[in-house]
């Protein structure tokens, strides 16, 4: 069954969004990152920027074929055609359709009520179906 996970109170969704990236692919994990197309052209410019020192392959789920298998991370609004399959972190408001298919799912939820109020639904939607959750409260890692 998909492990899901909600990494809570993240101060700049893009940035914690672009170190989990880093780690994940460093780990030799295949990435999906779902969300809505405004968020996913931030991401990609962020990628690039985020770091002097490091970089994040990536490319959008349109990009040509060799492009897709070779890179780790793939940027997606739907991600019904993705090839990666090990873990899934979403930017978005819902649920994503199709989020089962992943071993791992990594919600990413912001400081504001918005996007807390959308990540009580998910979590509540994840439960109604069986998953079990892990909480991961970012604001406790960084206050110590």
């Amino acid at each position: 069954m998909t492990e899901v996970a909600f990494h809570f109170n993240a101060p700049d969704r893009l940035a914690y969004c672009c170190r989990l990236l880093r780690k994940a692919v460093a780990g030799n994990a295949r990435v999906v990152v779902t969300g809505l197309p405004d968020t996913l052209a931030q991401l990609d410019a962020a990628l690039w920027t985020f770091s002097p020192t490091d970089f994040v392959p990536h490319c959008m789920l349109d990009s040509d074929a060799p492009v897709l298998a070779a890179s780790p991370v793939i940027l997606a609004s739907t991600i019904t055609s993705t090839p990666h399959r090990q873990v899934l972190v979403n930017l978005g408001q819902s649920v994503p359709e199709g989020f089962a298919q992943f071993d791992r799912v990594i919600e990413v939820v912001g400081m504001d009520d918005e996007d807390r109020q959308l990540a009580r639904e998910r979590w509540k939607h994840y439960t109604e179906r069986g998953f079990a959750i892990t909480r991961h409260d970012l604001t406790l890692k960084t206050s110590s």
